[in-house]
């Protein structure tokens, strides 16, 4: 159930279940939509169990405050809200927060974390798609984290969130956008053990299946409890790819909060992309601790 202090637009509702339903063929379900039931009540029960927000808060350090402060920003949107641990520590850090998700659940479930917190959390409900019809006013910042982007299954809803994303910048805007190492995944060269994003001891999070167009994920808590998320594995260049043609002049990237060596593999890339072409050093792009590109990201 959506909080009663929360604005809830948007045309998406989370089911009121507590399971997961993928049909007869789980593997089948490569649809942006089908988020919104996979995040039900129980899983959303559980999920800070995964996160560990005190682990995670020592694992990124000050990361995501400290590139804001970097680009000058003071309003932000969080568009992937989920229980609230980042919209929180923006909150906590001194911007002016909003705090959107997809998942009713979710931005219950994060309310309530901000409540106990001592912050009372600005939620909206809404859909990336139809952003700026669900959430008003330009920001200095916004920040898509926790993988959610390969929530997104088709390349015209990808480009379309985008391009909701880049408008609701302010000139100087800036983008945060991060997303698992689907190269490494795909390819057969990641680790996976590192424990910069799920933090919870008591629980493992775990490929179950991958291929180019699907990577499916099972979630194990501690009580035997089992859920899973179908994400699309979208490689790294193909997404700054997606950030220039949206218009960011400028798109760093950056693996596991530091700059990326050639031989590491980070479990997670973050791109920060800047909208005004003002700051482009010469409209090229880089991989933060690799030389600068040339023109394109792919």
């Amino acid at each position: 159930m959506a909080p009663t202090s929360a604005t809830t637009r948007g045309r998406l509702d989370a089911p009121e279940t507590a399971r997961q339903s993928f049909g007869d063929d789980p593997l089948a379900v490569r649809e942006t939509d089908h988020y919104t039931r996979e995040y039900v009540g129980g899983l959303v029960d559980k999920w800070d169990e995964l996160i560990d927000w005190d682990r995670r808060a020592e694992a990124e350090g000050t990361f995501f405050v400290d590139q804001l402060r970097r680009h000058g920003a003071r309003s932000v949107l969080d568009v992937a809200t989920g229980t609230g641990f980042h919209s929180v520590r923006l909150r906590e850090a001194g911007f002016d927060t909003v705090s959107a998700d997809g998942s009713a659940h979710m931005l219950a479930r994060a309310f309530s974390n901000g409540l106990t917190r001592g912050h009372v959390l600005s939620t909206v409900h809404a859909d990336w798609r139809t952003l700026g019809r669900d959430v008003a006013g330009r920001f200095d910042a916004l920040v898509c984290l926790g993988n959610s982007f390969t929530h997104l299954f088709a390349e015209h809803d990808r480009r379309k969130a985008l391009a909701e994303f880049y408008a609701a910048l302010n000139h100087d805007g800036v983008l945060v956008l991060d997303q698992r190492n689907y190269d490494a995944i795909l390819d057969g060269d990641a680790g996976g053990n590192r424990t910069y994003y799920y933090c919870g001891t008591e629980v493992t999070a775990a490929p179950e299946h991958v291929d180019e167009g699907l990577a499916r994920y099972r979630y194990t808590f501690a009580d035997g409890d089992e859920y899973h998320l179908n994400m699309c594995p979208v490689r790294r260049d193909y997404v700054r790819r997606l950030l220039r043609e949206a218009g960011f002049g400028r798109v760093d990237t950056y693996g596991d909060f530091r700059a990326v060596d050639g031989e590491d593999q980070p479990d997670y890339f973050i791109h920060v992309a800047r909208k005004s072409v003002e700051h482009t050093d010469g409209g090229t792009d880089e991989i933060a601790g690799e030389p600068a590109a040339s023109g394109r990201a792919d």
